[in-house]
């Protein structure tokens, strides 16, 4: 096997590496040896020049290196990556055995499955694949060969993030990248309902599919209920607190018409248009409204996008966080459901349970969590990179 080129850690870097968090930022790098083009394969060796781990290699990111094996002898070639495919691949097999032919699942998630800086989720018979890094991005052509190899579906969409371009010089557009297009909408199923999904332009890449479980477990507990759905996308929490869980009306607010035309759509497939409108409106203003008309609710759903991707804009963050839980509480009746959510992995579950009881205490209402819960399990937490667990959603009954 040829030599690698090596990345030199700094004296008393390299314990977070050995306990395999597959990130190395360039500011636990001491030196390099070699030169490494990006992409590149390398070797990272402790600063006692001990071998740690086998990864990739950016220049132009923050994370240097992201690591993916922790064996010398193993080489990041296309027996490896279809070998972590397809450990992937039959998790979610596993967990979604009774599934049918529109389930919509995470596939691949990242990290979480050994394969740092690939997305895939499953819509029926269509594959969307986002890369965030463009080391991994250089296998590009052999992760899409093993996946139609493994999948056969019918096509396979390229979806790219927000922010992820600039910070990982990462030149990708979105585009079909086999087979064919998708249809727009395609169709999938969850928990006995149809959604219409727009794969090609809809947030994150189409449907929060880490939302789903929560979505069945504010159904239960909303019968009856008049409902407010924030950020409400194309309509799933709200269609679900109707259909699965007798809700008695809902009130779904988004600023994205697009989004809101989708959801009106999947207001009529699943027969419950005359009990759920849709108004198109920022948030903060919407709130502001409601509580100068005295309106209440019995359950108020606040899913906002995420908030920051930089450690600079995490105070930004919470006052936002504080900002929208406050003013949902003005218009949540007594013994209501908050519904509150944080999909910003910056944000720790510490900082937002402090920012709910900043709430609480403003309001002189006190907030009893019910339930915190995260994401559905097809998006899995790696205990070797915490940072998996992004998604909070908090059950919250307001006692008063």
């Amino acid at each position: 096997m040829p030599t690698l080129p090596k990345v030199i850690l700094k004296p008393r870097r390299a314990e977070p590496f050995f306990n395999r968090h597959p990130w190395v930022f360039g500011g636990a790098v001491e030196r390099i040896e070699g030169a490494p083009e990006p992409g590149a394969e390398v070797d990272v060796f402790s600063g006692e020049g001990e071998f740690i781990a086998r990864g990739l290699f950016n220049p132009h990111s923050q994370i240097r290196v992201r690591l993916y094996a922790w064996n010398s002898e193993t080489r990041l070639d296309r027996d490896f990556w279809s070998t972590q495919l397809d450990r992937a691949i039959a998790m979610r097999r596993a967990l979604f055995a009774d599934a049918g032919p529109d389930a919509a699942y995470r596939l691949v998630y990242s990290e979480s499955d050994g394969l740092s800086g690939l997305i895939v989720d499953r819509y029926g018979d269509w594959l969307l694949v986002q890369f965030t890094s463009l080391a991994l991005a250089g296998h590009r052509e052999t992760l899409v060969e093993l996946l139609e190899q493994k999948l056969q579906p019918a096509g396979i969409w390229l979806r790219t993030e927000k922010g992820i371009r600039e910070s990982e010089s990462l030149d990708m557009a979105d585009g079909l990248i086999a087979g064919k297009e998708p249809p727009r909408p395609l169709f999938i199923e969850e928990d006995g309902m149809r959604f219409g999904v727009d794969v090609v332009e809809g947030q994150k890449t189409g449907f929060y599919l880490d939302q789903r479980d929560n979505r069945a477990a504010v159904a239960q507990l909303v019968r009856g209920h008049r409902v407010l759905d924030l950020f409400c996308h194309t309509g799933a929490f709200g269609l679900t607190a109707l259909k699965r869980g007798g809700a008695k009306d809902v009130l779904g607010v988004d600023v994205s018409e697009p989004g809101l035309t989708m959801a009106r759509a999947n207001a009529d497939l699943n027969d419950v248009a005359t009990k759920i409108r849709f108004e198109n409106a920022k948030v903060f203003d919407a709130l502001e409204r409601l509580a100068a008309a005295g309106e209440k609710f019995d359950t108020v759903i606040l899913d906002p996008p995420k908030m920051t991707r930089h450690r600079a804009g995490l105070n930004k963050a919470l006052r936002g966080y504080f900002s929208l839980n406050r003013m949902a509480l003005d218009v949540l009746g007594p013994g209501g459901l908050l519904v509150t959510c944080s999909c910003s992995g910056l944000v720790s579950r510490d900082d937002f349970e402090s920012v709910l009881a900043k709430v609480s205490l403003q309001a002189n209402r006190p907030l009893q969590i019910l339930a915190a819960r995260g994401q559905a399990p097809d998006h899995p937490v790696s205990v070797h990179c915490l940072e998996t667990s992004y998604l909070k959603c908090y059950l919250c009954r307001v006692a008063t």
